[in-house]
């Protein structure tokens, strides 16, 4: 009887961020030999609270940036997966990271920090402020070096607005009253980060998903913004004021909002009026669910039971 072969040793990029913990955690309880890749100044103080979950899951750390390309190099020489999580503001910081997978040549998946909304498919492209085009150069660089990827599409994390249940500037669900941007039945997607960080790490040795796009669409978290404010009517046991607020007028609030806000109006706007998470159809061999019925997932309901 042949032994099982070892298990694909993996890197994570951005392990100190929530997504990257959360990537960590997910390849070490498959099995995976893990390794973190983390900036010097979080080894200035022993106890350095990035650092103590990283070491007490069992990942091994390894001290480097993407800003010292020999010890990123190095790092990437040890392993045979890359998974990177950093946000999209500093996606264009992967380059150098591209670079050490082609010169180590022992890579055989990068996951890069893609998640979020396939920005080949979104409609706002020329009203973004350059969100998506960061995400498209790095794409095209992993393309044209022939560099083995997988790309993760979750949509929206749970902890981007549906805590206040997509209601700009709240902490929390609203009470009394709830704004309703355009007609309110265009379908957004919503995933927790645990579970994206599970079914990314199940892609790692599945053939399948080499070379392609694995999208997230788990039944239960796809939904519109009427269904939201009705699911929450029902847990809070309480019918609330609905405002609405027209395409036309949402136009003119994204115009005239100051930053962060604008932005979280621009993705409002592309995923519950324009449909960028649904207006498309995607084969089931691409689905994350479809792919991995075990994998357990928190639905929207479970996490707005949370916030009651």
């Amino acid at each position: 009887m042949s032994e099982e072969a070892p298990r694909s040793r993996v890197l994570v990029v951005g392990a100190t961020g929530r997504l990257g913990g959360s990537l960590v955690r997910a390849s070490l309880a498959a099995g995976h030999p893990t390794f973190a890749l983390v900036r010097p100044h979080h080894f200035a103080l022993p106890d350095s609270a990035p650092l103590k979950p990283l070491a007490a899951a069992g990942a091994t750390i390894l001290k480097g940036s993407l800003d010292d390309y020999p010890s990123l190099l190095e790092a990437v020489r040890q392993v045979d997966v890359v998974i990177c999580a950093l946000p999209t503001k500093h996606a264009l910081e992967q380059k150098p990271l591209i670079r050490a997978i082609k010169e180590a040549g022992c890579v055989k998946r990068f996951i890069p920090a893609e998640f979020g909304v396939d920005h080949t498919k979104v409609q706002i492209c020329d009203m973004d402020h350059g969100f998506y085009e960061k995400k498209a150069e790095i794409r095209r660089l992993i393309e044209s070096e022939d560099i083995p990827h997988t790309y993760i599409y979750c949509n929206f994390l749970m902890r981007y607005l549906l805590p206040s249940l997509v209601q700009p500037g709240l902490d929390a669900p609203p009470r009394d009253e709830v704004t309703i941007f355009g007609e309110g039945n265009t379908k957004g997607i919503f995933v927790e980060e645990s579970d994206v960080a599970k079914f990314t790490v199940c892609t790692i040795e599945d053939p399948r998903t080499l070379n392609t796009t694995l999208y997230l669409r788990p039944p239960g978290n796809i939904c519109s913004l009427n269904e939201l404010v009705s699911l929450w009517e029902r847990k809070i046991n309480k019918c609330l004021k609905k405002i609405h607020i027209t395409e036309e007028q949402l136009l003119r609030n994204m115009q005239s909002a100051p930053f962060p806000l604008k932005m979280d109006l621009i993705f409002i706007y592309s995923a519950f009026v324009k449909g960028d998470h649904t207006y498309f159809e995607i084969d089931s061999r691409s689905e994350g669910t479809q792919l991995y019925p075990d994998v357990k997932y928190t639905t929207v309901s479970e996490y707005l039971d949370t916030l009651v």
